[in-house]
């Protein structure tokens, strides 16, 4: 097989639907050869930076709250479900999880300022709207079930590709629509590259007893220090690995690495933790990973969110950062199941509870990525919390810089 971007890798993603079939496109073409080496080069530079990256803990810069009734372009600002900077062109991209049902799929590219000292501002410059294979906006569900066609797409995570120009996003399916979840490729302008094929054990079956659970499926994505892998997580246990978090016990998610081709090197059982309070009667809670980034080539970041829902229907949120070493977990990628198998999960460290910093509120955090250095060489997390559109919750964006192991 082709490296990413250069032949189409196709992925199941309807399961029930008849008639629905992903037509792919083979990538651009026409590289010349001094653009391959600049990006080459930057590949290199940004595999030496990765690996030299290291975390202990982190110091609050500030925040930026967007406001609830913002539009931009036509559209209804909120829904930011993931983030992601790229330091060569001091580039930010927002993506948004509206299902369509606002305004078409989109992402939103924004400049972001902050220093060592407050956060300063963030102004949305751009809006670019997700392709379909077929060149057409993704449908919202009510288009979907008059019409069966296309897929709706629910946006979770995105990642630029650190060896070429395009984008890389997640989407957590949808069980009732026969909709898997999915890893699609696509170009600055939001057109359809490629498709990422899902591993067998997050595919759904017919009786509900295996693969992915309804909104808490694919959520976290990131790429390694030199784009060679990509990694992926599932917010929630798979159906036949786990029960969900309770605030007696945690579960066992899914944390995933591919290799360029889509093969699956490796997979990891994540141990998320248990609900952190006690829900008010017949109240709702979960906890669940809602993204991952890559620190070096062993250790990664997972950002845990628990909502709790109080007697009063107010919601609270509780998020925490961790940080976990693949070195001497145990590979799953060859089990169908987990639960009755004798494994030794990723082991984490906290490196900042959120609920613990300066912030005058914690809302539903479930971004994040490497900002820009600051001028002591430090780097920085940056960091955005999804308002689900509900006017008694923030658009927040929250700036942190990383204290190296070091210093």
């Amino acid at each position: 097989m082709n490296k990413f971007g250069k032949t189409v890798l196709a992925g199941m993603t309807a399961l029930f639907i008849t008639g629905q079939t992903v037509v792919t496109t083979s990538a651009h073409s026409g590289t010349n050869s001094s653009k391959e080496i600049q990006s080459a080069m930057q590949s290199e530079n940004k595999k030496k930076e990765l690996e030299a990256r290291s975390i202990d803990h982190v110091r609050l810069i500030g925040s930026f709250n967007l406001s609830h009734e913002m539009t931009y372009k036509g559209t209804v600002v909120g829904g930011f479900s993931g983030i992601t900077y790229n330091p060569h062109n001091n580039k930010w991209l927002i993506i948004s999880d509206d299902r369509s049902d606002h305004n078409p799929a989109r992402l939103y590219e924004a400049k972001i300022n902050y220093n060592s000292r407050d956060f300063q501002t963030v102004n949305l410059v751009d809006v670019t709207y997700l392709k379909q294979a077929d060149n057409t906006v993704y449908p919202n569900r009510n288009q979907f079930l008059s019409s069966t066609e296309g897929i709706v797409a629910d946006p979770e995570s995105i990642r630029f590709d650190p060896q070429n120009s395009s984008i890389w996003y997640t989407s957590e399916g949808d069980r009732s629509l026969g909709l898997n979840p999915f890893i699609r490729q696509a170009a600055p302008d939001g057109s359809f590259i490629s498709e990422l094929p899902l591993t067998e054990t997050a595919i759904m079956d017919e009786q509900y007893k295996k693969g992915f659970r309804n909104n808490l499926a694919l959520e976290g994505s990131a790429f390694s220090a030199d784009g060679e892998t990509y990694w992926t997580a599932m917010e929630g246990p798979l159906l036949q690995d786990d029960a969900i978090p309770t605030p007696k016990s945690g579960a066992l998610s899914r944390i995933t690495q591919y290799d360029r081709e889509g093969n699956v090197l490796n997979e990891y059982a994540y141990p998320i933790d248990a609900i952190p309070e006690q829900p008010g009667e017949g109240k709702h809670a979960d906890n669940g990973v809602t993204e991952i980034l890559a620190v070096n080539d062993q250790e990664l970041l997972v950002l845990e969110r628990a909502s709790v829902q109080s007697d009063d229907g107010n919601f609270n949120n509780y998020v925490r950062v961790y940080k976990i070493n693949v070195n001497g977990a145990t590979d799953i990628s060859s089990m169908e199941s987990i639960d009755k198998e004798n494994i030794t999960p990723l082991q984490k460290e906290l490196v900042v509870n959120l609920n613990t910093l300066a912030l005058d509120k914690v809302d539903n955090v479930e971004g994040m990525t490497w900002g820009k250095k600051l001028p002591n060489g430090n780097d920085t997390l940056v960091l955005v919390s999804d308002n689900n559109f509900n006017r008694s919750q923030i658009t927040q964006i929250i700036a942190v810089e990383v204290i190296p192991e070091d210093k």
